[in-house]
């Protein structure tokens, strides 16, 4: 986690109605007499309690994951459960590694819209000329869909081929002068490299920096104040990693997904972008069930289909669609416990813990 200051964005969310953490403040007597009046008179026998999960067992469940850093919910366009541990606080920024991918493919997405770049399947090499001299002619056919979908048949960057690509003197070149290990728009191979040559591309194509095109078209339509992140040797900004946010803030673009691209009246986000973002087109090699789309992830949840930003460690933008629900976990990613043992507590705590609940009440009859 890096510290901070990150203004709080203007979502529109109707919370936090319940904001716990480790104490939670008791109920006020006007509360209690309410309550009990509704009891009495029988008017709250057929409502369910708000909200549907319990915040004090999501709260004791979170605690118990040394790695966790943050765990949001957002249901109905009500921020009804927030949880903070280990010194972090709602302004404290968060370091989200690979939700990174998941906002480059969103700004690309504003950029196609705005007739930045041309459409989803024009050759990157009319944006960077130096493919245009590669030995290998493939390479002219990669385009930015291929990128988007990790497809572009480019040797990682990822994995054990990132230190020496982030110890290069030209980032973009690098990626560039990476052997083709399969044909351009075939099988993934999930590259960092890749979402980096977005970043480049966008930069040429608006003609000013990732940040400052992140802050025109994304930040101030919602309300925050995207904070600058590092950049490579030529001042690119680095793109699929290193963004930094603050939860509530990644709470406003899960929104802004599950609101399929609106805010406050205005289309910030082409609404078929995002549809199409979430439609599968590759799956990862490791875990088939795992399907990609254009910088987003989409895999079954606790039995039900969520669309969502995946960064290293934990860092999570969840989007359930069918439930109108978002839930957003930040982590740290340096602490040795298992990644994966943190990954697959945290998802089974969102699945039996969240999920599962709303979805019950969000069954037909409960609204």
């Amino acid at each position: 986690m890096i510290a901070g200051d990150g203004s709080e964005p203007r979502t529109g969310l109707r919370g936090p109605r319940a904001v716990w953490q480790v104490r939670r403040r008791a109920p006020s007597p006007v509360v209690l007499a309410i309550g009990l009046w509704l009891v009495v008179s029988g008017s709250a026998s057929s409502e369910r309690p708000w909200p549907p999960f319990d915040p004090d067992g999501v709260a004791r469940s979170a605690a118990a994951l040394p790695q966790l850093r943050s765990l949001l919910v957002s249901w109905r366009g009500d921020l009804v459960a927030e949880h903070y541990a280990r010194g972090v606080r709602a302004d404290r920024l968060a370091n989200v590694k690979s939700v990174s991918k998941s906002v480059l493919a969103l700004l690309v997405g504003i950029a196609i819209d705005r007739g930045l770049v041309e459409a989803v399947d024009a050759p990157i090499a009319t944006f960077l000329p130096a493919l245009a001299r590669a030995p290998d002619r493939r390479k002219q056919a990669i385009t930015v869909e291929h990128l988007l979908t990790m497809r572009s048949g480019l040797e990682s960057t990822s994995g054990a081929n990132y230190g020496r690509w982030v110890r290069s003197r030209n980032w973009v070149q690098h990626v560039l002068d990476r052997p083709l290990v399969s044909d351009p728009g075939s099988s993934m191979e999930y590259s960092t490299g890749s979402s980096h040559l977005l970043s480049a591309l966008l930069t040429k194509a608006a003609g000013r920096s990732t940040w400052e095109f992140a802050r025109d078209v994304l930040g101030r339509p919602l309300g925050i104040d995207i904070a600058r992140w590092p950049r490579d040797p030529q001042g690119i900004y680095f793109g699929g990693n290193e963004m930094l946010f603050t939860p509530r803030q990644l709470v406003a673009i899960g929104q802004l997904w599950l609101r399929r691209g609106e805010h406050a009246g205005r289309q910030i986000v082409p609404a078929a972008w995002v549809e199409t973002s979430c439609t599968p087109r590759t799956a990862s090699r490791w875990d088939p069930d795992r399907r990609y789309g254009y910088g987003w992830w989409v895999q079954d949840i606790g039995g039900h289909r969520a669309c969502f930003a995946w960064g290293y460690g934990g860092q999570y933008v969840l989007v359930f669609d069918a439930l109108d629900l978002v839930v957003v976990a930040t982590s740290s990613p340096t602490i040795s416990e298992d990644r994966r043992d943190h990954r697959r507590r945290l998802l089974a705590l969102v699945a039996d813990a969240i999920v599962s609940p709303i979805a019950d009440a969000s069954a037909p009859g409960d609204r």
